[in-house]
């Protein structure tokens, strides 16, 4: 025995059973019931849809309003983080400068105290830029001293890079 009863056989379509037995439950007979049940189904639906219109878009309103908030929050972390990156760099950055600045005074006394033709060697060998502003620091009679015990080439170099660091104005 089967699901189905006695006869094996399924009915020719299970949706015109399902729309068969829907028109029994609504107390409707025949296609035209179905139709004018429909009409109003979409009737009400419309109805529906106006009527909470207002209350769909102010609940979308609060949810994006909630969004934004959280975004905000959000951004002002990172802001905070930021700033607490660029407070740590600025700390570092003026210890960096201190560092520089005594290493350069210190670097100034050796070369000062140093006889003017080992001076003069050693400045021939460090970048002419480095050279250049350790000259500029020495006394003047020192560095004179110096360029003195310098081949020609570099020393006309160094001149040249420390002339151009005393002028006033860019010539350009």
């Amino acid at each position: 025995m089967s699901l189905l009863g006695n006869d094996s056989r399924p009915p020719a379509s299970w949706k015109a059973a399902a729309l068969a037995a829907a028109l029994l439950a609504a107390g409707t007979t025949g296609l035209r019931g179905a139709e004018a049940n429909s009409a109003t189904s979409q009737d009400e639906v419309q109805r529906f849809c106006t009527n909470i219109a207002d209350e769909a878009r102010d609940r979308r309103y609060m949810l994006q309003s909630q969004q934004l908030e959280t975004l905000k929050g959000e951004v002002e972390k990172r802001i905070a983080a930021l700033e607490e990156k660029r407070r740590e760099y600025e700390d570092w950055l003026a210890r960096r400068e201190a560092f520089l600045a005594k290493a350069e005074e210190n670097l100034v006394q050796i070369y000062s105290s140093m006889r003017p033709d080992a001076a003069a060697e050693r400045l021939a060998e460090v970048r002419i830029d480095l050279a250049a502003a350790i000259l500029v620091k020495l006394e003047p009679r020192t560095a004179g001293i110096i360029l003195n015990e310098m081949n020609s080439k570099a020393a006309a170099a160094l001149t040249g890079i420390m002339a151009s660091a005393a002028r006033p104005e860019d010539p350009s």
